[in-house]
């Protein structure tokens, strides 16, 4: 079995109208929610073999939050422009290549796409992913490149505002 989580980047500053999108960065609300929700995904047990980000300050920076308290090496971050700019079949190209010591991958991205690739992996039907949110997904194979649609499991979805519910 492989698994992988997607997460969505956390909250982004809108303040500076001359920072362009890629350059965003984090808000301070962002910056708490992503820690909150980095402490729940080691609660549950989850050790990320690799993390791989969006390079877009926003995307990489609610990884590098996530790694201070997974214990993962910042430095280890693969950065990948396809999840910034891409399409849910370019993340999909990105799993089939991972190495297969790889057993859990946490992934770092953005919405519409990460929604978007989260449904299609799954057959979940999630309406768009809450900011910082993450879903568990199970994949029943031996090996990354025979992940493909339709083949996960959603095991969970959690998001910030669930934890204050």
């Amino acid at each position: 079995m492989k698994t992988i989580c997607l997460v969505r980047h956390a909250k982004s500053n809108w303040a500076d109208a001359q920072t362009g999108d890629f350059d965003r960065s984090l808000n301070s609300r962002g910056e708490h929610t992503a820690s909150l929700m980095a402490a729940m995904l080691k609660a549950m047990g989850v050790a990320a073999d690799l993390v791989i980000s969006s390079p877009a300050n926003r995307a990489i920076t609610t990884a590098e939050l996530f790694c201070e308290i997974l214990d993962y090496p910042k430095e280890k971050i693969v950065r990948r422009m396809e999840i910034y700019e891409g399409r849910a079949d370019q993340i999909l190209a990105i799993i089939q290549e991972m190495a297969e010591s790889v057993k859990t991958a946490v992934i770092f991205g953005h919405n519409p796409t990460i929604t978007e690739f989260a449904n299609l992996l799954s057959a979940a039907h999630m309406e768009s992913m809450e900011t910082c949110g993450m879903v568990r997904i199970d994949l029943e194979i031996a090996m990354w490149k025979d992940a493909a649609y339709g083949k996960g499991k959603k095991v969970w979805y959690e998001y910030p505002k669930r934890k204050t519910d």
